[in-house]
């Protein structure tokens, strides 16, 4: 698919409307897994390579959940489980969550 969504919308690129359209066609799910001593952590999949910049989601996460987190492996991961908090989180930065 391409980014050039400048054609369709008739909007310059600057607006940044090719990252909006891309961010809602992506499908992530969020689950919880127990670590270490039975700490929870919430994981984020489901990111297509190159169309999210992860590194400022997760500070974007953080700072709003006020959890620490990191990437891993083309995922996000956050101490603690947020449930509802990370959907909403993810919702608003424009992203669709499965389930």
């Amino acid at each position: 698919m391409s980014n050039d969504f400048s054609d369709i919308t008739g909007l310059p690129d600057e607006v940044g409307v090719g990252d909006d359209l891309a961010r809602a066609q992506q499908r992530v799910s969020i689950r919880v897994e127990s670590r270490r001593y039975d700490k929870p952590v919430t994981v984020v999949a489901g990111f297509e390579d190159d169309s999210t910049d992860l590194d400022a989601l997760v500070s974007t996460l953080k700072r709003r959940l006020a959890v620490g987190g990191t990437v891993s492996d083309g995922r996000i991961e956050l101490q603690g489980d947020h449930g509802r908090r990370l959907r909403d989180a993810l919702d608003d930065e424009g992203f669709a969550v499965d389930g």
